[in-house]
Parts: structure tokens; sequence; C-alpha cells
């Protein structure tokens, strides 16, 4: 028969004091807070995989992730789990698409600053030209 664990107040996870090993104080549902020696307190959430193996997800350090929000997170996790995915796996294609998607802003971005810089490397006389035409002394036109 499962423990009773009652949900975790302010105060508590607040007032928790680092020791001299890591230690957990649970919130229900798989989800605790690991306080480390260092003074780093962690939400985290233990689940069995498929395979029976048992894994944990990291949701990041208290106070910058709520109680709120790390509930929130461990409800999305645990409703993954109920469909039979492993919400390991989808926090780490998140983690990858995020990646992606700023691997490409960087790369837009450098490709419109090397457009900006090589039009601004022409020839004087263009420069002269454009930058009496544009607004705030720009080189390029309209911008």
């Amino acid at each position: 028969m499962p423990k009773i664990v009652f949900p975790l107040s302010e105060r508590q996870v607040k007032n928790a004091k680092p020791k001299d090993k890591p230690y957990k104080f649970a919130d229900g549902g798989g989800l605790y807070i690991e306080i480390m020696p260092i003074g780093t307190k962690l939400w985290r959430m233990k689940f069995r995989q498929a395979t029976g193996k048992e894994s944990r997800l990291s949701f990041g350090k208290y106070p910058e992730v709520t109680i709120a929000q790390a509930r929130a997170q461990r409800d999305a996790g645990r409703k993954l789990k109920a469909e039979d995915a492993d919400p390991g796996e989808a926090k780490r294609e998140r983690t990858r698409m995020t990646a992606e998607k700023m691997a490409n802003r960087r790369q837009a971005n450098t490709l419109q600053d090397g457009c900006h810089k090589s039009a601004c490397r022409s020839r004087s006389s263009w420069m002269r030209s454009t930058k009496a035409r544009s607004p705030a002394g720009s080189c390029l036109p309209g911008g």
C-alpha cells in the first residue's frame, strides 16, 4: 500500500536546510524536492519506464521553479506516462527542438549581419550616396 504523502508547503521548502548528504521531501505523485549539501534545492519526479527501469525528471531549481510550476510539470509528465509515452524522451525532444530553433536564429542573424557588413564595405562612392539618401546615416537604403 502506498505511503500517504501530504503536499509540501512553501514554508517547508523555504526552511529546508542543507545537511552533509542530499535528502528529499516528497510532495506526492512522484514529485519531490532534493536538497543538496551545498544548499541547492532541485525539483525532481521519479517514475518507471515501460521496461520497469526507474527514471527521474528534473524540473529546475527552487525558487526559480515554484511549487505550483513543479506540480504542473509533474501532472504533464504523469499525463504522458498514462498515454504510454516516456516523459524523459519527450523532455529530451523538446530540448533538442529548442536547441535547433536557437541555432537557426543564430544562423539567420549571422547571415543578416554578414549581408549588412558586405553592403557597408562596398565602394566608398556608393556608401556616400546611400548614406545621403538613407535616414539616420545607415549604410543600407531604407534601413
